[in-house]
């Protein structure tokens, strides 16, 4: 079963109660959210009090991927915030394996991302650790762009990793996802899809997400 995430980086937050509610009742699965430090990535966006109020918004699990450097001193305010799960980068880290405990020493689920431009082979000592792997299909820092068609063979490499070393493993997809992309990249082995654009600049909210969790 294919799980939707839509982004609320596309949102309008004039209408984000109103929007999230709509996702929920067209059947989203999580509600994902971009976190930027305008470091990591060239872009500043939402903080633990943002997803505080997201939280109290809406009842579905809260997907933050945390785009930042030292996300080590941000994980305790993002949990306290209401985060389930905490998704770090590994170009990011120096000591990926204490950051991951640090997640899930706090109760929440901990997944790992990469950049288009890392190799897929950077994440795979941390597999046993993770409950998600992300793998972004845009370089981060902005919504909007345009699919990046190398990424397939990237997902369908780390999709057979983890059905090698821990198959219960989520792969998450971020970026350029809409209904040409998303066969491809279900095809190609991911079970999560992140989508902002294609979902909140729609003018239908239910019939997106319906599209993407029936693409086929």
């Amino acid at each position: 079963m294919i799980k939707v995430a839509p982004s609320i980086l596309s949102a309008d937050f004039n209408r984000l109660q109103h929007q999230l509610k709509i996702a929920e009742q067209a059947g989203a699965d999580w509600i994902h959210v971009d976190v930027m430090d305008g470091q990591f990535v060239p872009n500043l966006t939402f903080g633990p009090k943002i997803v505080e109020w997201v939280n109290r918004l809406t009842t579905l699990p809260l997907d933050v991927h945390l785009m930042v450097n030292e996300p080590d001193v941000l994980i305790p305010a993002f949990v306290k915030a209401g985060a389930d799960r905490l998704t770090v980068h590994i170009e990011a880290i120096k000591h990926i394996h204490r950051t991951l405990k640090m997640i899930k020493d706090h109760g929440i689920s901990a997944g790992i991302t990469l950049n288009p431009g890392t190799s897929a082979r950077a994440i795979e000592a941390v597999i046993p650790e993770v409950d998600l792997v992300l793998v972004m299909s845009v370089n981060p820092g902005f919504g909007g762009q345009a699919f990046i068609e190398s990424s397939l063979s990237k997902i369908k490499y780390i999709f057979k990793m983890i059905k090698t070393i821990k198959p219960d493993v989520y792969l998450e997809v971020d970026g350029g996802i809409d209904m040409k992309t998303a066969p491809l990249v279900v095809e190609a082995g991911a079970n999560v899809l992140v989508a902002g654009s294609f979902i909140f600049s729609s003018d239908d909210i239910k019939k997106s997400i319906h599209l993407l969790k029936n693409h086929d």
